[in-house]
């Protein structure tokens, strides 16, 4: 069965890993009591739809219901949000640690997992790509400032300005993606940074196709699927550039391409 619609555009899940409590809303006499909330940002939604596609935000659901998710979604796109819980990766938490949503963790992990198993194309950015890795059973540094302090990875600029580089694997899908089978893209590029973990051990049947000066992993990828690509800074704000841009609408015509889509 077909999903999308009919003009062709691929359906994309999206999902959101961000949760506001009621102490930190901001109420106003129009608007509805207080609940806890989930969050996600606009960007992620913009950067999909002009790429081509039809993005659909993911809620939480019981893990019963997400092969029947899947079965209505052509691509997924793991968004970004907050620390994972290191019991997902047998760890101990780090003194450090920044709050956590376990019951989230595992939400999503599960959709990873079930979207890895079926092939369906994903996009993973900053916390997605940290999701990621987990689901392929690797594993992750908990303060990354504890590592290395030679790069600031929590920006204080703008997400839609750049603060430090990356060097990416030549001949990688990462590289081909971001240069659009049109154009060169430099072994450097100019990122933004927003992220607190990083990736330690490398999920199996992951590449490594991108580093920070530092050594700090910002990509991988599986070379064996058609598109399954993480990357750890925020391109959903940058798809004002060549390259970001370029990013999306390889994904999303993988989605539109994929056999599971048919």
């Amino acid at each position: 069965m077909k999903r999308g619609d009919n003009s062709g555009r691929p359906l994309i899940g999206v999902t959101t890993s961000e949760v506001r409590e009621p102490k930190r809303i901001q109420q106003t006499p129009e608007s509805e009591p207080k609940v806890r909330e989930m969050v996600l940002g606009l960007t992620y939604l913009r950067a999909i739809e002009a790429a081509g596609a039809l993005p659909m935000v993911v809620p939480p659901l019981p893990e019963e219901a997400i092969g029947s998710l899947l079965d209505r979604l052509d691509g997924v796109c793991l968004s970004g949000g907050p620390d994972l819980d290191p019991d997902t990766y047998g760890a101990e938490p780090h003194p450090e640690l920044g709050p956590t949503e376990p019951d989230l963790d595992r939400f999503e992990l599960a959709v990873a997992r079930c979207a890895d198993a079926r092939g369906i194309p994903v996009l993973a950015i900053c916390r997605g790509t940290q999701a990621l890795n987990v689901a392929r059973g690797g594993s992750l540094i908990q303060h990354l400032p504890a590592v290395s302090e030679e790069i600031a990875h929590r920006q204080a600029n703008p997400g839609n300005e750049t603060s430090h580089t990356i060097e990416i694997e030549p001949g990688s899908q990462l590289a081909a993606a971001l240069g659009d089978g049109e154009m060169e893209v430099s072994d450097e590029l100019d990122i933004n940074s927003f992220h607190h973990q990083a990736i330690e051990r490398i999920g199996e049947g992951l590449k490594v196709t991108a580093r920070a000066p530092d050594g700090t992993i910002e990509a991988i990828e599986d070379p064996s699927r058609s598109f399954l690509i993480g990357v750890q800074w925020h391109a959903e704000t940058l798809v004002h550039r060549t390259y970001e841009a370029a990013l999306f609408r390889h994904f999303v015509e993988a989605s539109r391409l994929s056999p599971v889509a048919a």
